[in-house]
């Protein structure tokens, strides 16, 4: 849990004015700037003269599961495009890195590229495992790929890539699922190098 402690101060000022001629309302202008500043009512509280120097710490035993064991992978990286996977939407072309499994670096599509987006959708329900999270992901993407897929010139597209929480991450409320189709990915593999039909 992170708490987060602020102090605001308010402060109001009231200007009095004397009646004349030259009141306006708010929305006019006299065109005179005044020629002394209003005086402040005494009855306002003073600021305090320190603020509290002692900051609240986190505490070092959280239960386990309540945070990603990834952070890194739930939030983006202004380095190479990159961006989380569930950032992706259907069309984005990207690259992926076997280090970074969560990551996609975004690519455009007229250029060499691992994969491409064919549809984003939502796992919903209650899973306890990643095994059955693999799953429930594969079987939300299985029919959107095969009918892209069947589209394709031959030799096009050599796999595909679906991309899923795990159950930590699952239980913060990510519940994106990528479903891209995808050439061969690695070293030296071969690239798709425009969009798909």
């Amino acid at each position: 849990m992170i708490v987060g402690v602020g102090v605001i101060v308010a402060v109001a000022m009231t200007v009095t004015g004397g009646g004349g001629k030259d009141k306006k309302s708010p929305t006019e202008s006299t065109g005179r700037l005044p020629s002394s500043s209003p005086d402040l009512p005494s009855g306002f509280p003073s600021l305090p003269s320190s603020l509290p120097t002692v900051v609240p710490s986190f505490p070092t035993d959280l239960p386990t599961g309540l945070v990603p064991s990834d952070l890194r992978s739930l939030f983006p990286s202004l380095a190479n495009d990159e961006v989380p996977y569930y950032m992706l939407r259907k069309g984005d072309c990207f690259d992926t890195d076997d280090a970074e499994p969560g990551q996609a670096a975004k690519r455009e599509c007229t250029r060499p590229h691992d994969a491409e987006v064919v549809t984003v959708t939502e796992l919903d329900g209650t899973y306890t495992t990643d095994a059955a999270l693999k799953r429930a992901a594969s079987a939300l993407c299985a029919s959107p790929l095969e009918r892209k897929a069947a589209g394709q010139a031959a030799g096009t597209v050599r796999g595909t890539l679906v991309q899923y929480p795990d159950t930590g991450t699952y239980g913060t409320g990510i519940d994106k699922v990528t479903c891209s189709l995808a050439a061969d990915m690695g070293e030296g593999g071969h690239k798709l190098t425009g969009p798909l039909k």
